[in-house]
């Protein structure tokens, strides 16, 4: 999580603002998102409003990192409709190739937003480094809550699996149909949206969230 700024001096860091039941703006596009997002906002008395019902545009991302996308869309859905904005930003790292496509997740899937394309590029960039090619990966997801008037409170959650070729389960978005958590039989392609609400990655950094803003 990355906290509120710290006072000047070094005083003591300012208390997390809390939010409060009304209309809250979802700074996403992606319908996979927003559903999502929407599930898990709905026994707190929260009205989520998508970025793409307020036709708001969708910012360039030009953060390094997922805290740094995430809260670069926040800030612009809150200045953009004067209502707090909460936005996603999250993808898929593997291990053995580095950390890819991480904050590029979305963007290996082209244009079209296919992927299945997607998919089939990680898993040929895995099998050109041999049959022994580590396969563990983890899902990141950075969730950040902005205010108009610029203030934000942002949270991190991650989930730990690993990749199985060919995708499984027509459930979920992005590249849930390949990706198997530890401990289970089902990847997030195949399970119900409770169960996966249960142990992914936007779910760990929504729980923060919840304990930390509501």
């Amino acid at each position: 999580m990355s906290g509120p700024d710290e006072g000047i001096g070094g005083d003591a860091p300012q208390a997390i603002r809390k939010l409060v039941p009304g209309k809250l703006v979802i700074a996403s596009h992606n319908p996979g998102k927003v559903r999502e997002i929407r599930d898990l906002l709905g026994p707190y008395g929260i009205e989520p409003v998508s970025a793409a019902e307020l036709d708001l545009p969708e910012p360039e991302e030009t953060g390094t990192t997922f805290v740094a996308n995430a809260e670069l869309k926040a800030m612009q859905a809150a200045d953009l409709s004067g209502l707090p904005a909460l936005a996603d930003d999250s993808g898929l790292a593997v291990e053995a190739l580095n950390g890819e496509p991480g904050i590029f997740s979305a963007r290996w899937a082209g244009e079209s937003k296919d992927f299945a394309v997607a998919m089939r590029l990680v898993e040929d960039r895995l099998t050109a480094l041999g049959p022994d090619v580590s396969r563990d990966a983890h899902f990141v997801c950075a969730l950040s809550l902005a205010w108009p008037d610029g203030h934000t409170e942002t949270f991190e959650g991650r989930v730990d699996g690993t990749l199985v070729w060919p995708p499984r389960g027509d459930r979920g978005f992005g590249y849930d149909a390949m990706f198997l958590p530890l401990d289970s039989e089902t990847t997030f392609g195949e399970m119900n949206p409770a169960a996966k609400h249960a142990i992914s990655h936007r779910a760990d950094a929504f729980a923060q969230l919840v304990d930390a803003v509501l």
